[in-house]
């Protein structure tokens, strides 16, 4: 009889403990914190598509949302010939004071905390039209945080930062970062996380 009484006693809390349980245990619920309602949106500036490809990449490892600048005049092969100091990038780009138009600028600005800022490097530093951006959203733009980053054939982010920085001073311009165009998901997934 102590056998019998034993072995069902044994069999009702083996039984007990593999009964499933409707809502999970504390440690699987994330917990809800500032940084977990944080909104980011990947702005790209790309002439050639390339820093596009990078800023999408960035835009789906953070779950951001994703915005392309586009000139109001469109940049052809010639205006972009680095070569000739007539082009019409060559000229943009020896005016520290010009500001090429933007079609387009995104409608909502002020709802993100983080603003991601994509561009490849022209003469060692941001294209203006990138500038443009930023100075015409510096209202906006107050204190949130713009992350530069861009891509380059082998120049590094010059003084695009402190650029930013001066163009939009009541935000929080971060350290950019240089990536090549093959950089991995992993990789920016990585580097986004400390903002």
């Amino acid at each position: 009889m102590k056998f019998s009484l034993a072995a069902a006693l044994a069999l009702l809390i083996v039984s007990c403990a593999k009964q499933p349980t409707d809502s999970p245990s504390p440690a699987a619920t994330t917990p809800t914190t500032p940084e977990s309602n944080m909104k980011a949106i990947v702005v790209v500036f790309s002439a050639t598509g390339i820093t596009r490809g990078v800023a999408k990449r960035l835009a789906t490892v953070t779950g951001s949302d994703f915005f392309e600048l586009k000139p109001a005049q469109p940049y052809t092969a010639a205006d972009l010939d680095w070569t000739n100091k007539q082009s019409r990038s060559s000229v943009e780009m020896n005016d520290l004071s010009c500001r090429p138009a933007i079609a387009e600028m995104p409608a909502n600005l002020a709802d993100y905390d983080t603003i991601f800022v994509g561009f490849p490097i022209w003469w060692y530093r941001e294209p203006s039209i990138i500038d443009t951006f930023i100075e015409s959203n510096a209202e906006a733009l107050a204190g949130k945080t713009i992350v530069p980053f861009a891509t380059s054939g082998g120049s590094g982010m010059g003084d695009s930062s402190a650029n930013l920085q001066k163009l939009a001073p009541a935000a929080k311009v971060a350290e950019g970062r240089r990536f090549a165009a093959s950089v991995s998901a992993d990789d920016l997934a990585a580097w986004a996380k400390q903002f």
